[in-house]
């Protein structure tokens, strides 16, 4: 039996677990996957755009060599969080089932079956790839995921895609020796584009080295070429692989599971009190990115930490 079972073991889990520490509840986080799954999942190279006292939890300070932290460094200062905390994980255990009593969640999982009075959601929306649902996406050459550019060095890529993923892919390949073109549905690269990487990548656009199709989707994929819709017609591009960086999705299903309510707006949000993540369902509770739905780009690490302390809070106010 537990005050507080979270789902999920990315930072803003992690946070709440540490919050749990601190006002003295029994709680317990399952991870399908490993620590901070979906960081380590983050391409190789990755630079955070926060900087990192922006991804420190549980006041434990956050030392990069560099303002803006990588991937690596991420990876061990989570780890090390965890340890100094003591946090009470269960790693690479997936949730099968819950049921809700109306008191208390009943959670079987893939190795084990546990008790609890709350429940927080914090499953962030890395593991879901948003599909382009074109013919050909499910062929080997298609890639949703990013890791290094060596398997790409002297190959013809496409990149789909104009935010951040897009934009940092596109550069680290070609100056890795692929070819790339881009397809792009906007007119321009994004302007959410980290600063540093937007000039760049647009320098080399201008300039030919990157070839990019704006106001252009991929209507087809094959073994050894893409057709692509581009200013109202169809041209066929030599490519041997395609890298859509498309973005994510959340786990609508978990939520709908519980009779979490999804909001009838153009980003399905999930249904919840701004001021203590309590979702329509009592004693559920939602934390992170999550919250935001589709709009996977409204709420981060550095803005949704404060999460944790509301839902924390709320959970001891009940118990008073």
């Amino acid at each position: 039996m537990y005050d507080v079972l979270i789902i999920g073991g990315g930072p803003i889990g992690l946070a709440c677990g540490i919050e749990c520490v601190k006002k003295g509840l029994s709680y317990i986080i399952i991870e399908k996957g490993s620590l901070v799954n979906s960081i380590y999942n983050y391409p190789m190279n990755m630079t955070f755009f926060s900087t990192s006292e922006k991804l420190e939890i549980g006041e434990v300070p956050f030392i990069s060599n560099n303002p803006k932290p990588t991937r690596a460094e991420a990876l061990e200062y989570y780890r090390r969080v965890t340890l100094h905390w003591k946090i009470n994980i269960r790693l690479y255990e997936n949730v099968v089932s819950i049921e809700n009593s109306g008191t208390l969640f009943y959670i079987k999982t893939s190795k084990s079956n546990f008790t609890s009075k709350n429940l927080i959601i914090s499953t962030g929306f890395y593991d879901i790839p948003n599909l382009m649902n074109v013919p050909g996406e499910d062929l080997p050459k298609v890639h949703h995921f990013y890791k290094e550019p060596h398997l790409y060095f002297g190959q013809k890529i496409i990149v789909v895609g104009a935010a951040n993923s897009a934009a940092d892919v596109a550069m680290e390949t070609w100056r890795k020796g692929a070819f790339v073109t881009m397809v792009i549905r906007d007119e321009h690269i994004r302007d959410s584009v980290k600063y540093w990487i937007k000039p760049d990548i647009e320098n080399r656009i201008n300039e030919g080295s990157i070839k990019a199709y704006f106001n252009s989707s991929i209507k087809e994929i094959k073994e050894n070429e893409v057709i692509i819709n581009t200013q109202g017609q169809q041209i066929t591009i030599e490519n041997d692989f395609v890298l859509a960086m498309t973005g994510y999705l959340p786990d609508f299903n978990l939520l709908q599971s519980l009779g979490i309510e999804i909001q009838d707006d153009e980003y399905k949000s999930p249904a919840c009190n701004p001021q203590t993540m309590e979702t329509n369902i009592s004693g559920i509770y939602l934390a992170g990115v999550i919250c935001g739905g589709l709009k996977t780009n409204k709420w981060f690490i550095e803005n949704s930490r404060d999460h944790a302390v509301a839902i924390v809070n709320e959970i001891v106010s009940k118990k008073v």
